[in-house]
């Protein structure tokens, strides 16, 4: 059953479709060591019939550390055309080579081969964060679209609390959802 935070947010995409960039969410997560960790990922839609946002990362990535230490992340979306913020949280789920359930591993070579050569090649590079070596190639032959790369990982949020802030009208208006243990989602307006 989709959520309904799903058809505010369906909105606010199909208003900011224009622009580009709308697709680009910060997604922040926590350190081994506490500090938060924010960057920004693009959303490439979401799970088959589900709630689950997907994003891509490189299983080298310093993220796929954080997600070991505190598999929590949150990600904020703002909408600049209907001036809108989405804030969805929920636990971070790693899809790698090393995933065992078959319908996840599916979603995950679909996501490598939907994935343009050059993005797909960026996963060919040398680890990321790691001293920039002048004779590292950044320029690979593109990757195989029908097989993944080791280190490519879809990474799915399953959202269970979303924040929907709305910053036109006077007062603005905002809805929080969350997701009870029955598995219903719960909405409530808030004080902006």
């Amino acid at each position: 059953m989709l959520a309904p935070w799903r058809s505010p947010l369906a909105r606010a995409l199909h208003l900011n479709r224009s622009l580009v960039y709308a697709r680009y969410v910060q997604l922040a997560t926590v350190r081994p060591d506490g500090r938060p960790a924010n960057r920004t990922v693009v959303f490439r839609g979401f799970l088959n019939e589900t709630n689950a946002l997907k994003f891509v990362t490189d299983t080298r990535s310093e993220k796929m550390a954080h997600l070991h230490h505190q598999p929590w992340g949150e990600v904020c979306w703002y909408f600049p055309n209907s001036r809108e913020q989405f804030r969805l949280g929920g636990p971070l789920t790693p899809v790698t080579a090393d995933t065992v359930d078959e319908s996840l591993l599916k979603a995950r070579r679909i996501q490598w081969h939907d994935l343009s050569n050059a993005a797909r090649s960026q996963f060919a590079w040398a680890n990321p964060g790691h001293p920039r070596d002048p004779q590292a190639s950044f320029s690979p032959p593109p990757p195989d679209p029908n097989q993944p790369l080791p280190n490519f990982c879809l990474l799915l949020l399953q959202p269970v609390e979303v924040d929907h802030l709305q910053l036109r009208g006077d007062p603005q208006s905002r809805d929080r959802y969350w997701l009870q243990e029955s598995g219903e989602w719960q909405q409530q307006a808030v004080n902006p």
